[in-house]
């Protein structure tokens, strides 16, 4: 059954526009890019991209309703899914074996803590095979802030590859070391680099097509979403219109394709109680959307990674290090002799 146009949410003028230019469908719309619809219906890229967002929304919404499933199947889906290791032991313990697939993951924290250092290792893991505990996968990596750098990648690679080399026990692994070199995980990391939110917004609208061809892709990375959302932007409203509907953009996507999305946010001041606190960007609302916050932050001169949001494991707090080799753990005898220092400066100041 073919649905009219009105019957989106989309303003008035909008529609008027689409039906002047002879769209009366939602299916009149399915095939179209945003610059096409933007120069065939007299539209801004904007109001395009948010016209071929409601069409999207809808079509997936007219899916869901005529299908349902058990709680029993939506478990054995759940138990198929395999985490992204992050090579720091202790961090894939607090988070329950490693970043989830299927599942969105925000990490927030102040420039130089590490965030993309992360984002990085786990572009790197994600393609670990799965006989050496990983899930053989392929990565979209969406830069905003010019913040990839090649070389970094193939110090990590080179570290992964080498670290998989030393576990190589039986003839299954020795293959599986052929297909995974440093070559090959930089020919399946797909770098797309977004200058402004309109771009990254039209990104992940052609996105879904992409996953599609490319059936392996088991991680997303946009790092970070917080910066095209903070420039140039005076109506606030918009702003919280157009982040919603990201968010449920890539929750679809980490659910229908099977992948884990990991994005990155910046700090900001808020006064609370006449006193100044870091607070992760883009408000309280945008809070909500992801399904586990991670806040990278200083202690000192350590490093800590705290899980301040997550429906399964909040509250744990770790140590970890940036090497050149990637993120890793604090070795442990480091770890303890630090927290005794600590404790003693705290005894010697009383």
């Amino acid at each position: 059954m073919q649905r009219s146009v009105f019957s989106l949410s989309l303003s008035p003028s909008v529609k008027r526009k689409l039906v002047n230019a002879g769209f009366q469908f939602t299916n009149d719309l399915l095939h179209l890019k945003p610059v096409q619809l933007s120069k065939e219906a007299t539209l801004s890229q904007l109001e395009a991209l948010e016209v071929l967002q409601a069409v999207r929304k809808d079509g997936d919404g007219g899916a869901g309703a005529s299908s349902s499933r058990t709680a029993l199947e939506l478990l054995q889906k759940e138990e198929e899914l395999r985490s992204i290791v992050t090579f720091s032991s202790q961090l894939d313990a607090a988070l329950g074996g490693g970043l989830p697939v299927g599942k969105t993951t925000e990490i927030c924290g102040a420039p130089g803590v590490g965030k993309t250092q992360l984002c990085l290792q786990l572009a790197v893991d994600v393609q670990v095979p799965q006989c050496f505990g990983g899930i053989g996968g392929q990565v979209v990596y969406i830069d905003t802030e010019g913040s990839f750098l090649l070389q970094r990648v193939v110090d990590i690679a080179a570290a992964a590859v080498k670290h998989c080399s030393l576990l190589v026990e039986d003839d299954e692994q020795r293959v599986a070391m052929t297909t995974f070199t440093v070559e090959t995980i930089l020919s399946n990391t797909f770098l797309v680099r977004c200058h402004d939110y309109v771009e990254l917004l039209a990104e992940l609208h052609l996105l879904p097509d992409f996953l599609s061809d490319h059936p392996r892709v088991r991680l997303l990375v946009i790092d970070s979403v917080a910066f095209p959302f903070r420039q140039h932007f005076e109506d606030l409203s918009q702003r919280t219109r157009l982040l919603n509907g990201l968010a449920q953009q890539l929750i679809a996507m980490a659910t229908s394709h099977n992948m884990a999305v990991l994005m990155t946010n910046q700090m900001t001041t808020r006064l609370r109680g006449g006193q100044s606190q870091q607070v992760p960007a883009l408000g309280e609302t945008w809070g909500h959307a992801p399904t586990a916050r991670l806040l990278l932050h200083w202690a000192g001169s350590r490093r800590l990674a705290a899980i301040f949001k997550s429906p399964d494991h909040t509250g744990a707090t770790i140590q970890y290090q940036i090497t050149s080799e990637g993120f890793r753990d604090v070795d442990q005898s480091e770890q303890t002799h630090t927290v005794q220092s600590a404790a003693s400066q705290r005894d010697t100041s009383r």
